[in-house]
């Protein structure tokens, strides 16, 4: 509640007359204001939860991506290993297939 001075005692403070009208108005706003918090304090949970769960879903993709790409490597090493003639043969031409498309 504000205070007003009244002039005709010497400068005394009192209290302004009641005002329904302006509490009721005060006390709405601080019920909607609180319901706005909680629902938005709810709404910051959701959002967080759902980062954690992306988070967790992109990670597991980038392992699986990870291990399918050793996976891969060792398939090829296995190959280069069983196939040494015909690995060079294939890295001699696509040598030369990159120094015909650099050249150009």
């Amino acid at each position: 509640m504000s205070q007003i001075r009244n002039p005709s005692r010497n400068g005394e403070v009192n209290a302004d007359p009641p005002h329904p009208t302006a509490d009721n108005l005060e006390a709405m706003a601080h019920e909607t204001i609180g319901r706005v918090a909680e629902t938005a304090n709810n709404t910051v949970h959701e959002v967080r939860d759902a980062a954690a769960r992306a988070a967790d879903a992109a990670t597991r993709v980038r392992d699986q991506a990870i291990e399918a790409a050793g996976e891969r490597v060792q398939a090829v090493r296995s190959y280069a290993e069983r196939n040494p003639l015909t690995t060079a043969g294939i890295a001699f031409a696509l040598g030369a297939l990159l120094v015909a498309l650099v050249r150009r």
